[in-house]
């Protein structure tokens, strides 16, 4: 009887820890680091940045999180190629940035070299083949 038990707990523990691996891979992971510290994990790594630029009241915004941010296909690439960053920018260092990148329209999305230099800004919703292309295209420029 002990035996049985412990191999159903063990089954359960091993389908938790695969659904718990499942889900952080089904969705772009974004670094909770600083911004200085997401451009030293790049240049680190050798891999480009995308910045998720976003606003708690922006409506397009929340679709990207539920939607694009959460394609299987998207979140693969860009966990794969990107130090992937998100910040608000109306809070904390989001600010600064927003100032900084002169962003005045909400979602944008940035794509960063490793050397921390923009090559590519875009503004408003996308789905996830847009989001992904956008990916291949910043990758492509030097």
């Amino acid at each position: 009887m002990y035996r049985k038990i412990m191999l159903v707990v063990c089954m359960l523990v091993a389908q938790y820890s695969f659904a718990q691996k499942k889900a952080t891979t089904e969705k772009i992971v974004f670094a909770t680091q600083s911004w200085a510290d997401v451009q030293a994990m790049a240049a680190k790594a050798h891999k480009y940045i995308f910045v998720d630029a976003y606003t708690s009241w922006c409506g397009p915004c929340k679709m990207l999180k539920t939607t694009t941010f959460t394609d299987a296909k998207v979140a693969a690439y860009f966990n794969e190629n990107f130090i992937n960053f998100s910040a608000d920018m109306e809070k904390g260092e989001g600010v600064t940035l927003a100032e900084k990148w002169s962003i005045n329209a909400y979602p944008t999305l940035l794509f960063f070299n490793p050397e921390g230099k923009m090559v590519l800004m875009q503004t408003g919703y996308v789905n996830a083949m847009q989001l992904t292309a956008l990916g291949k295209e910043a990758i492509a420029k030097k």
